[in-house]
């Protein structure tokens, strides 16, 4: 018996170191292998270029240029951070165009003219051409006010014109110099209103002749809106404390601030 357990024990033995010889072996063959093969390259870093422009999508572009047309704005026209303009718009001096607006110049040309003013949310656009005769572009002459909400497609405004809030003025409308347009008015294509007159309705009807005073407080509207929209131009300056010493020198020469 116990010779029995000797040999059980010398044949384990042996069974063993022959096994760590196999292992050790076959070890030592792939790491030879893994020497032989050609390491892999390192990463190639990539650097970004400094003249490569970098688009923010997830905000609202203010200025969109359609083909070689660009939005032209005037040096002390305000327009709104979140204003769109696209294509064939001109903005011209004193004007102002208000926060949520969309001025639309794919198809043809959109002009904001001298004073006037294009108010909150208002869609203004223009068509290939006009069913009138008419130019098809978007004509809003000096000293409009043209109210919140509005709709302007392929018109023409005459100079010192008040357009309500919530209108619609279709393709080759006319309204003429000195007139009133009352807010939630629809002007049909082709439709005119006379100089100095009132209209309103959906469709909008002449309502009355204004009187010499409501005439000359229309541009007096457009000036003050004017004046109202120099208070945002502070928006675009820098923060600084310069304004401080502005004020010492307005008080230094006896200047009221």
């Amino acid at each position: 018996m116990a010779s029995l357990t000797r040999l059980t024990r010398k044949t384990l033995t042996t069974a063993l170191t022959s096994h760590r010889h196999l292992i050790s072996r076959a070890v030592a063959t792939s790491s030879a292998v893994k020497a032989s093969e050609p390491s892999p390259p390192p990463a190639q870093q990539i650097t970004e270029s400094p003249d490569r422009v970098k688009w923010d999508y997830r905000g609202q572009r203010q200025i969109i240029p359609l083909g070689q047309w660009l939005p032209k704005i005037a040096v002390d026209a305000y327009v709104a951070p979140n204003v769109v303009l696209a294509g064939q718009v001109n903005v011209l001096d004193g004007s102002s165009v208000w926060n949520g607006a969309v001025l639309r110049g794919d198809l043809n040309k959109i002009t904001v003219g001298f004073c006037s003013n294009v108010q909150e949310k208002c869609v203004v656009h223009a068509a290939w051409s006009s069913p009138t005769g008419l130019p098809a572009e978007t004509m809003i002459e000096r000293f409009v006010t043209v109210g919140a909400y509005c709709l302007l497609r392929s018109c023409t405004i005459e100079p010192e014109c008040i357009i309500g809030q919530r209108s619609i003025l279709m393709e080759g409308s006319l309204v003429e110099t000195h007139s009133i347009l009352e807010a939630g008015s629809v002007l049909p294509p082709g439709r005119r209103i006379p100089s100095g007159e009132l209209w309103a309705g959906n469709p909008a009807r002449f309502v009355r002749k204004l009187t010499h005073e409501e005439t000359l407080e229309i541009p007096k509207l457009a000036v003050a809106i004017n004046d109202l929209s120099k208070e945002y131009f502070n928006e675009y300056l820098p923060y600084s404390t310069v304004y401080l010493e502005v004020e010492k020198m307005m008080k230094a020469h006896g200047i009221s601030i």
